[in-house]
This record gives structure tokens, sequence and C-alpha cells, in this order.
């Protein structure tokens, strides 16, 4: 197809390393990747609680809301049973090999 569509070749080539970017990855990883389900949930979990409010009476408002809805999300998947990503494993990935969670004050 390259001599067909010397652009979309082209763009390809250039957007290679982005596309590719999940195989630095390890492969317990990969298959959490590739599907989108956990932020999908994520998000109609935020529009459904935003809905029962409505109106917000303030920017503030709205971003205490959705911040207390994402910490809840943060804590369940750093929990749950079979984790989403765990610390350990992305540890491996990062450029800082010391990976902790930071103490969240209630």
């Amino acid at each position: 197809m390259r001599p067909k569509v010397p652009c979309l070749a082209a763009l390809m080539d250039a957007a290679e390393e982005d596309v590719l970017a999940s195989m630095d990855f390890p492969a317990a990883h990969r298959a959490k990747l590739h599907s989108t389900n956990p932020i999908e949930r994520l998000n109609g979990e935020i529009k459904r609680r935003t809905d029962v409010v409505g109106i917000f009476p303030n920017e503030a408002a709205a971003v205490r809301l959705i911040g207390a809805i994402l910490l809840e999300q943060s804590d369940e998947w750093a929990t749950q049973r079979t984790r989403y990503m765990t610390l350990e494993t992305i540890g491996t990935v990062s450029d800082n090999p010391s990976v902790s969670l930071s103490a969240v004050t209630a």
C-alpha cells in the first residue's frame, strides 16, 4: 500500500514509536492496556454521580466531587484482588526505581 498512499505511509512511519509504546510495558500489563473499559467505566461513574448533583455552585465543588471519585477509584484499583497494575511491575518501567504510594490524609 506504500506506493498507493505515500502520505499515509509517512504518517505511520512517524507514529511507529507512539503506536508501539505499550510494548515497553511488562507483558502482564499489555493485556490490560489494550482495553479502554476501565476508563469508560470510570467516566460513566463520574457522569452518574455528577448528574445526581445537577448544578454545582462553583468549580471548586465539582473538582471536590470528581476528585473524591477519582481517589475512591484509585484505592479500589490498588486494593482489588486482581490489581489493574501493581506498583512493583510499574517500577520496572519507571525512571524512578523507588515507587510507592503517597500518604493520603483523611
